[in-house]
Parts: structure tokens; C-alpha cells; sequence
């Protein structure tokens, strides 16, 4: 079992129990959009935000993106740490039918793509659990602009297939993905990343694709 100085917030139950198996830290469930209305539930995440720190963690979704986007703006952002899950196609044991995007969230996910997000998100692990993210390239919008990440034809598509060379969940927008970006990686990684995408053509026929 994985310690951890930071409080985590989840989606929902399901997610609380599997991750409780891989980490021993506070737990939060936001209830799903309900924590919109529940000024209590946001008043406690505040307070574990500044005793101890915060990691988001939801699912990859849209809905996922939406109670993290909530969060963002409800939390001193010196105070949280965001860790994403990638993008996995399918559904959990528990239900009949996948979600609406068809991925698998928190809950789906193996203890190993948990443990990483939370270090890639440069979780505090105590007693030599380990060493928080690496982080640091330094990047800014003029990197992502001069690569053919942003502003230009087939931008859009070459941040997806960016994001998926990485990992990350591709609901990310421009902003969001130099945000992550300069938290997870190094400038070495994301050259060498952005290196592989030379030659590719697929991503001009998803900039398409309805």
C-alpha cells in the first residue's frame, strides 16, 4: 500500500474503492455533478486543499473533465495537483453497458496506470514511496504554435495523436495539454515526442472526423 501526504478526490464510490486498494491517503467522492450544489462538500475539499494538498483525479470523459474544470476554479490552484488517467477503451465488470464515450474510468483502471498517474502528477509519497513527477520543460504557447500544435491546419488532430503518443486523455484543449505538459513532462520528452509525429499522416484525417 502506497502512502501518500496529499487527500485525493474521486467521481464517485466505485472509484474510491479501487483506488483505496493501491493507496492509503483521504479518499473524497465528489458525488458525480453533485458536488456543484454542495457547498459543504466544496468547503471540505478547500480545507483538505490547504492542510495537506489536493489531487483531482477523474475520470477521462467529458463529464470527467467538467467536475475537474469545477474544481479548478474552486480551489486556490497552488493547492491541487491534477492527475489524468489515459484514454482505454471499455467498460467495468459492474455495468451492462460501456459509458457514453465508451472508456474506462478510475474504477477501470489497473493499480499500476494509478500508481503512475499519481507520480506523474507529482504526488508526495511518504516513506520512501517515492520522488514526486518529474516536470519542468518550460514550454509556452509559442513551442506549441512553432510545432503545429496550435493555431494552425491539422493543429487540432496533431495534439490528439500528441496526446495519445503520451498517454493523456484527448480531451485536453491547447491550454490544458501545455498545462499538463510543463507538470509531466521534460522538454527532452516532449521534443522526442513531438520528433516521433514527423512522417505521421493520420493525424490530418482525424483533424477531419466528425
Amino acid at each position: 500500500m502506497l502512502k501518500i501526504r496529499e487527500a485525493i478526490v474521486v467521481e464517485g464510490r466505485y472509484d474510491k474503492n479501487t483506488l483505496s486498494q493501491v493507496v492509503d491517503t483521504v479518499i473524497v467522492e465528489t458525488g458525480g455533478f453533485g458536488v456543484f450544489r454542495n457547498e459543504e462538500k466544496v468547503a471540505l475539499l478547500r480545507r483538505l486543499a490547504r492542510q495537506r494538498g489536493l489531487i483531482v483525479l477523474t475520470d477521462s470523459d467529458g463529464a470527467g473533465f467538467v467536475i475537474r474544470n469545477f474544481l479548478k476554479g474552486s480551489i486556490p490552484p497552488d493547492q491541487v495537483k491534477h492527475a489524468y488517467i489515459p484514454d482505454r477503451p471499455g467498460k467495468e465488470r459492474r455495468k451492462r453497458h460501456p459509458g457514453k464515450e465508451g472508456k474506462l474510468g478510475v474504477e477501470g483502471m489497473r493499480p499500476e496506470v494509478l500508481e503512475q498517474a499519481l507520480r506523474r502528477a507529482g504526488a508526495t509519497f511518504l516513506e520512501g514511496g517515492g520522488a514526486p513527477g518529474s516536470g519542468g520543460a518550460g514550454l509556452t504557447k509559442a513551442d506549441l504554435f512553432a510545432d503545429g500544435l496550435s493555431g494552425g491546419a491539422g493543429s487540432a488532430g496533431k495534439r490528439q495523436a500528441l496526446l495519445r503518443r503520451l498517454d493523456l486523455p484527448e480531451h485536453l484543449s491547447a491550454n490544458a495539454m501545455l498545462e499538463v505538459l510543463n507538470l509531466l513532462c521534460t522538454r527532452e520528452e516532449y521534443r522526442q515526442a513531438v520528433a516521433a509525429l514527423d512522417g505521421e499522416k493520420f493525424f490530418e484525417k482525424s483533424e477531419n472526423t466528425p
